[in-house]
């Protein structure tokens, strides 16, 4: 296969892969549009970044001082089924915390028992698991 047909096939792979679940998107993570500078994301988008997936919080153009790892604003890492991520602060609503989430804090495992939960476990709106 030449470049010029690998290009033309890799838009109809990036559209198929659009539709697929997070656990099987996981499997395949070089499927996805890589992170680069300069480049129009829309929610609920994933993209590659340093190994690892993500899905997009928010519309935006991508810049140098919002990389994914680095602006939770923009980017949430799509987890792996059954894992259970490290707490973060929430930075507002578009990543705050919903009921029934879990997460992982200072060794221990807390469930959010409320919706839009930008509180610290431990602190309000959280129960300990373990």
């Amino acid at each position: 296969m030449n470049k010029q047909t690998a290009i033309k096939y890799r838009k109809y792979i990036e559209q198929a892969a659009s539709s697929l679940s997070d656990e099987l998107a996981l499997n395949v993570p070089e499927l996805y549009p890589h992170w680069k500078i300069g480049i129009t994301l829309e929610a609920n988008e994933r993209i590659y970044y340093n190994n690892k997936l993500y899905r997009i919080v928010q519309n935006h153009t991508t810049q140098e001082d919002w990389k994914p790892d680095q602006t939770p604003a923009l980017f949430t890492e799509v987890a792996k089924p059954g894992e259970i991520p490290e707490w973060k602060q929430p930075t507002g609503a578009q990543d705050s915390y919903n009921q029934g989430d879990k997460v992982r804090y200072n060794n221990i495992i807390w469930e959010s028992e409320v919706n839009n939960n930008v509180w610290e476990p431990g602190i309000y709106g959280w129960k300990q698991i373990n």
